[in-house]
C-alpha cells in the first residue's frame, strides 16, 4: 500500500523555471499609468470540429458606463478576413481558465492543453482590445501537468492543482475479489502573481485513513483552491467518489473488477497549512453529500466575516461554511432552494459580494432555462430571485456550465449572459438595491458565448 508522502519541490521548480528559456521570453512590457477601472469581459469560440467553447478565449475591455449602457454593443466575435477583429486572443488552445486582480488591471491565465499546456501569461488590461503580456511566461506543467486547474487563491497568489487515480488495488481471489485502495497522486504548486514565479511545489498521495481507503472512497479531480484570512491554510475542493466495495464487481474486457459507486458520507474538503503545503488532512461536512471541486467557476469566497463560504456547485444547492478554526461549521447550511423557495436548483457560478450577500447564477432540474438569485448567508429568508428574461431562454444552461467569473465594482455585480449562437446582455445588479436591469448589447456567433467579467 501506498505511503502518503510529501515532496517539498525546489528541484520542480527548477525544472518548471528551465522549460522556458531566456530566449524564448516576450520583451518586458511596462503598460502606461492608466486609472481607469475597467470590466474585462471574456467569451469563448468553437473549435475546428464545432464543439461550442472548445476553440479559445477572447478579451474585451469596457468601461462600468459602457457597461451599463443599453445602447452599447460589444461584438466580442466580429471576423473579418477569416480573422477576430474585436476580441484579444488569450493564449490557450482550449478555453482559457483566467482570473484577474481585484482592481481590474492584471488577467491571469494557465494554459489548458496543447503544446503549451501549463504555461502561465499575465496581461495588463487597457480598453477593448488594449491588452498587453507582462512579465515572463512561466512554464507549470513540470509539477501541474499540461492541463492543470488553478484559481486565484488570494489576491496576488495562485495555486494549481492536480490529481490523478492510481489503479484500484485488490486482491485476487476469483471470483471473489477483495477491494483495497483507490488511491491519487496530488500535485500542487503555489504562483506568485505580482513577480510571475512558482514559490512553493508539493506531490503527495491524498490523505485517506485507513478506514477510508477500505472503505472504498477516491478522489478523482480537486480545483478551486483558496486561503484563509491569515493565509496559514490552503482550502482545495473534491470531486470524491466512494466504491460500493459490499458489492460484487463486474469484470471489464480484461477481466478487471470494477466496483460500482456508493454514497459518500459528506462534502470533502482537503486542507494543507500554507505556504509549507504540509500536513494534508480532510475536513467533511454532514450538510451535503455534493462535490465541490466547481468545474470552471470559483466557488470558494473569503467572506468579511473572516469565515469561507463554499459552494457544492456545479450540481448541488448547498452553501457550506468554514470557520476560523479551519473546520466545517456543522451549525451552518444555506440551502438555494429553501432560501428562494424553488425546487432542483443546481448552483453553476456564484460570487461572493460582502457582508454575506452574494450573487448566484443557477439552472432547475428538467428545465434549460438559466436563473439569477441575490442571496443572504446571514439571513437566507432575504434572498430573492431576481426576475429578468435570461428565464425564457431555452439555451442558457449549457453556457451557464461554463461560466467563469462574475463580475464586480463596489456594490454592483456584471453578469454577461448569453446563450450559445445568440444575442444577450450584461445584466446590472445592484446588490443594495436588489435591482437588476439590462446593460451592455452581447453579440455572438454561432458556438460560442460569454464565459465571465472581470
Amino acid at each position: 500500500m501506498k505511503k502518503n508522502l510529501i515532496k517539498i519541490g525546489l528541484l520542480s521548480i527548477a525544472i518548471a523555471f528551465a522549460s522556458c528559456s531566456e530566449d524564448d521570453q516576450p520583451e518586458l512590457v511596462t503598460p502606461p499609468e492608466d486609472n481607469t477601472r475597467y470590466i474585462t469581459l471574456t467569451g469563448s469560440f468553437p473549435n475546428d470540429e464545432g464543439t461550442p467553447g472548445n476553440g479559445g478565449t477572447l478579451a474585451y475591455a469596457i468601461t462600468p458606463e459602457n457597461a451599463a449602457d443599453p445602447n452599447y454593443e460589444v461584438d466580442l466575435f466580429k471576423i473579418e478576413n477569416d480573422a477576430f477583429v474585436n476580441g484579444f486572443a488569450l493564449k490557450s488552445s482550449r478555453t482559457a481558465r483566467v482570473q484577474g486582480s481585484a482592481d481590474g488591471k492584471f488577467l491571469y491565465n494557465i494554459q489548458y492543453t496543447g503544446t503549451e499546456g501549463g504555461v502561465f501569461n499575465k496581461y495588463s488590461v487597457g480598453e477593448g482590445l488594449g491588452f498587453e503580456e507582462v512579465g515572463y511566461e512561466l512554464n507549470t506543467a513540470a509539477i501541474l501537468g499540461t492541463a492543470p486547474r488553478w484559481m486565484k487563491a488570494a489576491e496576488g497568489i495562485g495555486v494549481g492543482v492536480y490529481a490523478s487515480s492510481y489503479d484500484v488495488e485488490y486482491e485476487v481471489e476469483a471470483p471473489n475479489f477483495k477491494f483495497v485502495a483507490s488511491d491519487s497522486e496530488l500535485k500542487i504548486a503555489v504562483l506568485d502573481l505580482e513577480n510571475t514565479a512558482i514559490t512553493n511545489t508539493a506531490i503527495f498521495d491524498f490523505p485517506w485513513t485507513d478506514e477510508e481507503r477500505l472503505a472504498g472512497y477516491n478522489v478523482g479531480r480537486v480545483d478551486v483552491p483558496i486561503l484563509n484570512a491569515a493565509k496559514t491554510k490552503v482550502f482545495i475542493g473534491c470531486r470524491v467518489r466512494k466504491y460500493d466495495t459490499t458489492a460484487t464487481p463486474t469484470l471489464d474486457e480484461n477481466g478487471i473488477p470494477k466496483w460500482p459507486y456508493g454514497e459518500i458520507d459528506g462534502t470533502k474538503t482537503l486542507i494543507l497549512d500554507y505556504p509549507s503545503l504540509r500536513n494534508p488532512k480532510v475536513i467533511t461536512s454532514t450538510n451535503s453529500t455534493a462535490v465541490n471541486n466547481s468545474y470552471r467557476t470559483m466557488t470558494q469566497y473569503l467572506g468579511t466575516d473572516g469565515n469561507i463560504y463554499q459552494a457544492t456547485a456545479t450540481s448541488g444547492a448547498d452553501i457550506l461554511r468554514i470557520g476560523s478554526n479551519n473546520e466545517y461549521d456543522q451549525s451552518y447550511h444555506f440551502n438555494l432552494n429553501t432560501a428562494i423557495g424553488v425546487t432542483g436548483a443546481s448552483i453553476k457560478a456564484w460570487r461572493y459580494v460582502k457582508d454575506g450577500i452574494g450573487v448566484v447564477l443557477y439552472t432547475l432540474a428538467n428545465t434549460d432555462g438559466g436563473y439569477v438569485a441575490l442571496i443572504d448567508l446571514n439571513t437566507p429568508s432575504n434572498s430573492v430571485k431576481l426576475a429578468t428574461d435570461v428565464e425564457t431562454d431555452a439555451d442558457l444552461s449549457s453556457t451557464l456550465r461554463q461560466f467563469q467569473y462574475i463580475g464586480l465594482v463596489g456594490d454592483t455585480a456584471y453578469v454577461p449572459l448569453t446563450p450559445a449562437g445568440k444575442e444577450g446582455h450584461i445584466y446590472i445588479i445592484n446588490t443594495q438595491t436588489k435591482q437588476i436591469s439590462k446593460g451592455a448589447k452581447l453579440k455572438t456567433i454561432s458556438g460560442s458565448y460569454y464565459l465571465g467579467a472581470y
